[in-house]
């Protein structure tokens, strides 16, 4: 089964138990085929807006984490403190085998997630939102989760978004409840730019509102 074959398997799955199912049985050759000869440009490009906003010292959640390749992009830019949560355990394996996290658990976006209130400087989420993924409820959770002024970087499929009125909806309406504040929308970007992958993404980035500025 070739790469195609396997991401078209990822997004069709009907519910969480069969993606973690999916994602358990790719782990293995997941960045073989994410990587391979070719560039995989998303944890490099969610890096740049990470270093934009959140400092070194900060500690930063990667919500959806994989194997950990947004995860090692960071650390090699000195971002130390990183705690990993999938809903695969064969991928937090390979995460774990890095030895970049501080932390890994095997929770699920779009249900409450086992953490404190404001307990991150930080979250990232690279290729979760996305066909048949975490929904947009997850939003709640982490912003629950972040703290007051922290933030929220993912990346997110243009023609997702667009055909998606639960995820625009979604974003708007915590816009207008102020509790984030939209920041940036990056570029369009081809995910691998030297194959025939035609896969277009963007990087977001919101920012928790602060109680004070909430009222």
């Amino acid at each position: 089964m070739g790469i195609k074959e396997r991401v078209d398997r990822v997004y069709s799955s009907n519910n969480n138990q069969e993606l973690t199912k999916n994602y358990d049985i790719w782990a293995d050759e997941y960045e073989q085929d994410l990587i391979g000869d070719s560039d995989y440009l998303s944890p490099e490009k969610v890096a740049d807006f990470v270093l934009k906003y959140v400092s070194k010292s900060c500690k930063i959640l990667d919500a959806g984490s994989g194997t950990g390749l947004a995860g090692k992009v960071l650390y090699d830019y000195d971002y130390t403190n990183l705690v990993a949560i999938d809903i695969s355990e064969g991928m937090l394996n390979k995460a774990r085998q890095k030895n970049i996290y501080t932390e890994l658990y095997k929770q699920v976006l779009g249900e409450t997630l086992d953490f404190p209130t404001n307990f991150f400087d930080a979250v990232i989420c690279v290729g979760v939102f996305t066909y048949n993924h975490a929904p947009s409820s997850a939003f709640d959770e982490l912003i629950r989760i972040t703290k007051p002024e922290g933030y929220i970087i993912f990346t997110l499929r243009p023609d997702f978004y667009e055909i998606n009125q639960y995820f625009q909806t979604k974003m708007t309406a915590l816009e207008s409840s102020s509790q984030w504040q939209f920041l940036e929308r990056g570029e369009k970007y081809y995910s691998h730019p030297n194959t025939n992958s035609d896969t277009i993404l963007e990087v977001w980035t919101y920012q928790v509102i602060s109680l004070m500025d909430n009222g």
